[in-house]
This record gives structure tokens, C-alpha cells and sequence, in this order.
């Protein structure tokens, strides 16, 4: 496989490797020192200054007036509302609801997918997303038998899933046109002033001299990988392969932790795990088997 193939796939696990960190990372963070909503503010304001930095030194490309009611539309789904909802979820719920519950992204995805920009529901795709979700369903109920949480919690989680499967979706034609930091700075220059209507009040509420050392370090953590890097990756990989494929790398999430907590001697590597690993990674392999030369031709 020559490299240009194989980078998406590379961003895609650097994405999921954060992301199943982030479960319990965020978890620390809120709401016990920083009220949710305030948490977003946070990672708003810091996405767009970083996401501007880089556009100012390396981009300064310009957008089509054209394109910009779709940028705002991103923006919303991608940012303001796929924020909000995750953190005030994950708030209220539990980390293993949260992660079960985002089984659901990836067969979003596929279904807008095919809707909006014409995707193709193959057989190998759904048989893929199929498998990817009964793995992780082994995984999680296997190593959580007491599964518990707020029901509006996970009511949120599941808003924040689809939020964020329409944003792939809409998000991939306009990679296709412009650089990855162009896009980036401006839906979160879109959802900047939204999340600090909303979250203005919990962010002055934020007693900063009480943070520990941990926390101040969870917090460059959530602003620097969560955001900036799992969304700049995300766009990178975009740009190369459909959405569908993107949606279902979030099924290596569980994996990753696993191997982490194996690696570190927390757990053991059983046959039910392995079994179950496999049919993740067999999922993935089946999502991406496609003819990648047409996906340049996607357009809302």
C-alpha cells in the first residue's frame, strides 16, 4: 500500500487514540472544576486562536461567498452543538454509556451520508459497520457488566453522535476545496460567539486557583489534542477517504484503550477481546475497500 493510502489510516488512529483517552481525560475536568458548557468555551476559544495561527502563517487562503452559509451550517453541527452536547452528556452520564452510545455515529454517517452527498450503501460497508458495532458491543458489555447513567445524559450523547455524523458529511465537500486550517478557522469563528452565549455563565463561574497540577495539564490535554489535533487530523483524512470510513475508526477506540490498559498491566489480553478486536479491524478493512478515485467528485 503506498503511503498516500496509508496516511488517512494513520490520522484516523491518532484521531481515536485521543478521542478514547478523552472519556475519562474530560471526566476529571468536568463537571468537578470546570462546569461543561464552560469547558467548551475553553476549547472553542482555543481551537480557533490555534487554527488561526497556523492559517495566518502557512494559509491565508480566502473562502467563496458561496460557500459560506455551508461553512455556518458546520460550524453549528460540528462545533456549538457537537460540543455542547458531548460534555453536558458526558456530565451526566457515564463513560462507558458515552462510549457505548457513539456506536451508533458511524451507521449515521453511512445513512446521511447516502442522502446528502450520494454515498453508496454497499454490502461491504454495511456488513463492516455491522461487525465494527458487534465487536465493541463484546468489548464494552464484556469488561462493564453494570452499565449505568442518566438517561438524559445519554439522550445527549446520542444528539452529540448524530451532530457529529451530519458534520462529517457536510464538512467532506468543502475539504475537497479548501486547505484544512481555512475550514477549521472559520466554523470555529462561526461557533466561537455561540458557545460563549451559552456557556458565558459557567465559565465565570470557574475557580482557577483551586485547579491541581492534573487538572491544569487534562486541560491542555482537552484544548490541544481533543480539539485542535483530533479535528486536524479528522479534515486530513477527509480529504482522502469518505466519511463512512472516518465514522467507523471510532470503533477502534475501545481497542486502543484496551491494548493501552494491557500495555500498562491493568488487564489481560483475553480470547474474547482478540475475537472481538478482529471483528473491528475486519469492519474497517471491508468500509475501506472502494474505489477512492471518485470521492473528489462528492458535492452537496
Amino acid at each position: 500500500m503506498k503511503l498516500n493510502n496509508i496516511a488517512p489510516h494513520l490520522a484516523l488512529i491518532g484521531v481515536n487514540l485521543i478521542y478514547g483517552a478523552n472519556y475519562v481525560i474530560a471526566k476529571e475536568v468536568t463537571p468537578l472544576f470546570i462546569k461543561p458548557f464552560g469547558l467548551v468555551c475553553i476549547r472553542v476559544t482555543g481551537g480557533l486562536l490555534l487554527f488561526s495561527i497556523f492559517h495566518f502563517f502557512f494559509v491565508r487562503e480566502s473562502v467563496e461567498r458561496k460557500d459560506i452559509p455551508k461553512l455556518i451550517i458546520c460550524g453549528f453541527f460540528g462545533v456549538v452543538l457537537n460540543q455542547l452536547l458531548f460534555l453536558k452528556g458526558l456530565s451526566l452520564t457515564s463513560p462507558i454509556n458515552a462510549s457505548l452510545i457513539m456506536i451508533t455515529t458511524p451507521i449515521l454517517v453511512m445513512v446521511m451520508a447516502s442522502f446528502l452527498i450520494k454515498e453508496k450503501i454497499t454490502l461491504n460497508k454495511a456488513l463492516g459497520i455491522g461487525l465494527g458495532a458487534l465487536g465493541v458491543l463484546i468489548i464494552q458489555l464484556q469488561g462493564e457488566a453494570n452499565v449505568s447513567g442518566d438517561l438524559l445524559g445519554d439522550l445527549f450523547i446520542f444528539l452529540n453522535a448524530a451532530s457529529y455524523a451530519l458534520y462529517l458529511v457536510l464538512v467532506k465537500p468543502l475539504m475537497n476545496k479548501y486547505s484544512p486550517f481555512t475550514v477549521l478557522k472559520w466554523i470555529f469563528g462561526i461557533g466561537f460567539p455561540l458557545v460563549w452565549m451559552v456557556g458565558f455563565q459557567e465559565f465565570s463561574m470557574i475557580e482557577w486557583t483551586d485547579f491541581p497540577t492534573g487538572i491544569w495539564a487534562a486541560l491542555g490535554y482537552i484544548v490541544v489534542g481533543t480539539t485542535f489535533l483530533t479535528y486536524l487530523l479528522n479534515m486530513f483524512a477527509l480529504k482522502r477517504v469518505n466519511p463512512s470510513l472516518v465514522g467507523i475508526y471510532i470503533y477502534t477506540q475501545p481497542i486502543i484503550a484496551a491494548f493501552i490498559a494491557v500495555s500498562l498491566g491493568k488487564e489481560s489480553l483475553s480470547p474474547v477481546k482478540l475475537i472481538a478486536g478482529g471483528l473491528i479491524f475486519l469492519g474497517v478493512y471491508l468500509v475501506s475497500r472502494k474505489k477512492e478515485g471518485k470521492l473528489n467528485k462528492d458535492s452537496i
